[in-house]
């Protein structure tokens, strides 16, 4: 069964990091009954869903992405790059404990936020970011090219991580809204998508995709293409520079 962990948003979610956006008014509550939502939308597809301990002190705790990256049956422990976030990685460690996952680490003075590690096929697109450093992309390198993983630094200055600018379709095929895209010239396969919301799916199986219900036209151009499209409305995260991918981590199959 495929499983995936997440970690329920902080009361606290409004005084999360930005680092591209206005600061705009968040609701906990709405955010709280969309993340339910979120989750739901893996029970109705078969998923087990595995909480990791909620930390109501990390406003940014949810966004569960940026803490483990999952590489075949091996977990990368990332080290995110924004201090306030450091403390996250205890409980995800524990989860990751707790459900028998091997994992690797990244060390200081490296940093990695998950957001910014896009896999596709057996090569991995690192975005270069505030939040992630050279440090950082060198270790993971490291660790992964014994395990048949290559590594690709891809500069992003125009959105907080590389997956807040693109993400892949089961096929492979990298998609971007090409203003929040630096160089669409690195990805083999790239599709533009219509609005900026429609950059960011989770594969749920080699036909279906779950995204953010902030974009229709983006919707009916994967429908287009043969997927079954799921939207589920995430408009209090994406405040917050978030999106469906960071929302969870797939841990296993």
């Amino acid at each position: 069964m495929a499983s995936i962990l997440v970690r329920r948003p902080s009361p606290r979610l409004a005084e999360g990091e930005l680092t591209h956006l206005e600061r705009v008014p968040v609701d906990p509550e709405l955010a709280q009954r969309q993340w339910e939502q979120y989750v739901d939308v893996y029970r109705s597809q078969g998923w087990d869903v595995v909480e990791i301990e909620p930390d109501d002190s990390h406003p940014d705790g949810v966004f569960v992405e940026d803490t483990v990256v999952m590489f075949g049956d091996v977990a990368v422990l990332t080290r995110p790059g924004a201090d306030s976030r450091r403390g996250e990685i205890e409980t995800t460690r524990a989860a990751l404990e707790r459900a028998g996952i091997p994992f690797l680490q990244i060390e200081e003075p490296g940093t990695l936020d998950g957001g910014d590690v896009l896999k596709v096929d057996r090569t991995v697109y690192v975005g270069q970011t505030l939040r992630t450093n050279a440090e950082g992309i060198a270790q993971l390198s490291a660790l992964l090219s014994p395990r048949g993983w290559t590594v690709v630094a891809v500069p992003v200055t125009k959105v907080l991580h590389l997956k807040s600018g693109v993400t892949a379709l089961p096929d492979g095929t990298v998609i971007g809204y090409p203003p929040l895209v630096d160089d669409p010239a690195v990805y083999p396969r790239f599709l533009a998508v219509p609005e900026e919301h429609g950059t960011a799916v989770v594969v749920l199986d080699d036909d279906t995709v779950l995204m953010s219900s902030d974009a229709p036209q983006s919707a009916q151009l994967f429908r287009d293409r043969g997927l079954t499209v799921i939207e589920t409305p995430i408009s209090e995260f994406e405040k917050l520079e978030g999106c469906v991918t960071c929302l969870s981590v797939r841990v296993r199959d």
